[in-house]
């Protein structure tokens, strides 16, 4: 049972930065940001939800370990826990560390990506793509005004043409 367990739950984090991964691919795809750049940009917004799952899930398997093995004296809970804990901290580790850099190198070298061999974002660039999603320099904000600028706020009665909702009737 920890082995399914474990299992589990390493494959849910693995393809929880997969599809991140994915996302960021199509959705930097017109930036033309090189894939070690939407990989990293992944993990950077992937990787506290993963360490804040692996500790919210490791603190009662330590519970469990120390309270139901060392003060209770059972020792089945305590082989069970201990496989837990050492799939858990195994499986937070492949999923960040060697899930999505060994991703990075196999897709990098695919066909697909190999001939697209473009400039790496760095500084800032890379830090608003991770804020923002958008590469500096192409995000147009719409709370610019500009002097042509003829955005009017609606008065209610233009909005508001309809008939007010009927009442509701009361139970006698």
């Amino acid at each position: 049972i920890a082995f399914l367990t474990i299992l589990g739950y390493s494959l849910y984090d693995t393809i929880v930065v997969f599809d991140r991964v994915r996302e960021n691919e199509a959705r930097l795809a017109a930036h033309r940001a090189p894939f070690a750049d939407v990989t990293n940009i992944s993990m950077n917004q992937v990787i506290m939800r993963s360490v804040n799952t692996s500790v919210s899930s490791v603190v009662p398997v330590v519970s469990l370990l120390f309270i139901g093995a060392g003060l209770l004296g059972a020792s089945t809970l305590s082989e069970f826990a201990v496989a837990l804990l050492i799939g858990m901290v195994t499986g937070a580790y492949s999923s960040i560390f060697i899930a999505a850099p060994l991703l990075a190198v196999l897709k990098g070298s695919s066909p697909e990506w190999r001939d697209r061999r473009w400039a790496r974002a760095e500084g800032e660039p890379l830090r608003s793509m991770v804020m923002g999603g958008l590469p500096a320099g192409r995000r147009v904000r719409d709370d610019d005004e500009t002097p042509g600028d003829s955005r009017a706020v609606a008065d209610a009665t233009s909005v508001l043409n309809h008939a007010p909702r009927p009442r509701r009737k009361k139970r006698r």
